[in-house]
């Protein structure tokens, strides 16, 4: 007979959340230092960028991982 209960799902839980991080992360780092030192951009817009492409790319990610 066939098991109702549903299949633990914490170790995939981690590795979505890891992903979203880490790519929200390289996406934050990537455009602080092209901001930053490519483009000499002072260190508020940069930060600003930063984080604006930090919570762009968290969102992509997260839409990602729910496929």
């Amino acid at each position: 007979m066939r098991d109702l209960s549903p299949p633990v799902e914490g170790s995939s839980v981690v590795k979505k959340w890891g992903f979203v991080a880490m790519h929200s992360a390289v996406a934050a780092t990537f455009i602080f230092l092209l901001q930053r030192f490519a483009l000499n951009a002072s260190l508020e817009s940069s930060l600003l960028w930063a984080l604006t492409f930090a919570v762009c790319a968290a969102g992509l990610a997260y839409k990602q991982a729910n496929r």
